[in-house]
């Protein structure tokens, strides 16, 4: 089983000046004359971290790694009640890559991505198709409203009843039919204790479900007031918008993936996004390599996904 490769630092970061009063922090490490590779990361909100450096060979790979809008190293902080959440969307998001992708002065590049960076990646990908080299994906989600429902709507309670109750006690039982709606207006609450339990407890809920396997140490940080507030901020804020995608779009816009290669990895017992949206994804796409893994869930460090991970980097160096 491939394992990640050794920890390595930087070569350079900054703060890249993407307009609306915000600053994206980036990185690069590796080869700088390797093969560019763009990291996107999950949540949206998670931020990068060291070890995602480690997906990639960096004798081969020149890696640019970046926190999103609002979150991690990037200014503002969208965890501060009352920050303007208006210019950060997924479009934005998208616009984001591509400048930083100028401002690095990378012709083309392979997209990483996993969970929410799934949803990034294939935005990116097929609204700037000619940029990209290679794509490996893990954990796809795309927004459509079955996806939504299986995780918000009471699908996944079925498998995890307790966690579940523990998400929902915070929610008025005529409001639970819409729990991303209450959510959105609990994290927006004049009341800080109000604020701050509703973020641990969105953020509890989905650092349960990553793992096959509990993970009583993801959870203890997820819930961490700080990492919470911005954490579920920046994500109750997306999925109440819809990610700003229409029904089924990033599926049914996978043609423009055509001539584009890609490794698409998928926990078979995923259960934050279940293994039918990386099935239909992969149906749209015929270039893509599907890798149902038996006997992982959705973290990208469960041994599986992360064997099937460095063995797709590693094939596309």
């Amino acid at each position: 089983m491939r394992e990640l490769y050794p920890a390595l630092e930087p070569n350079a970061s900054g703060h890249l000046d993407v307009g609306d009063g915000n600053l994206v922090y980036w990185e690069e490490c590796g080869n700088p004359d390797g093969k560019p590779v763009v990291f996107l990361h999950g949540g949206p909100g998670g931020g990068c971290s060291p070890a995602h450096r480690r997906l990639f060979d960096p004798a081969a790979y020149r890696v640019v790694l970046f926190d999103q809008r609002g979150c991690g190293r990037s200014t503002p902080d969208a965890g501060v009640f009352g920050a303007d959440l208006s210019t950060n969307t997924t479009w934005h998001l998208v616009a984001d890559v591509e400048r930083l992708r100028e401002h690095l002065g990378i012709e083309r590049w392979q997209v990483f991505g996993g969970s929410w960076g799934s949803t990034l990646a294939l935005a990116y990908a097929e609204t700037h198709p000619g940029r990209v080299t290679d794509l490996v994906l893990r954990g796809i989600f795309t927004m459509r409203q079955s996806e939504v429902d299986w995780y918000y709507g009471g699908g996944a309670a079925n498998l995890f009843p307790d966690r579940w109750a523990e998400l929902i006690a915070l929610v008025p039982e005529s409001e639970r039919h819409d729990l991303v709606g209450a959510y959105h207006r609990l994290l927006h609450d004049p009341s800080e204790q109000v604020r701050e339990n509703a973020a641990s407890a969105w953020s509890r809920w989905e650092a349960s479900l990553i793992g096959l396997l509990p993970r009583p140490e993801m959870v203890e940080a997820f819930s961490e007031p700080g990492f919470a507030k911005t954490f579920a901020g920046i994500e109750v804020h997306y999925f109440h918008h819809r990610a700003w995608l229409e029904e089924g779009q990033l599926i049914d816009n996978a043609h423009r993936l055509h001539g584009i290669p890609g490794t698409i990895v998928q926990g078979r017992y995923d259960v934050i996004t279940p293994a039918s949206t990386a099935w239909d994804l992969a149906r749209a796409w015929p270039e893509a390599d599907l890798q149902l893994i038996p006997d992982a869930g959705h973290a990208y460090d469960e041994p599986g996904i992360l064997n099937a991970l460095v063995e797709a980097t590693d094939r596309y160096r």
